[in-house]
């Protein structure tokens, strides 16, 4: 989880930090910066997204 922007390293308040844990995405209110959570599934490994899994 990040406490701070990956970009300019401006520390998140606890609230944003709730809000980045929830909605997986947060713009940093100092560079603008979008930060994205990208939540990787070992599980999902070589499928294709979008495609059809059997």
């Amino acid at each position: 989880m990040f406490d701070a922007c990956p970009h300019c390293g401006q520390k998140l308040s606890p609230w944003q930090q709730v809000l980045l844990s929830v909605d997986r995405a947060l713009m940093c209110k100092n560079c603008w910066y979008r930060i994205i959570i990208d939540i990787y599934d070992p599980k999902d490994q070589g499928r294709k997204p979008g495609g059809k899994h059997s």
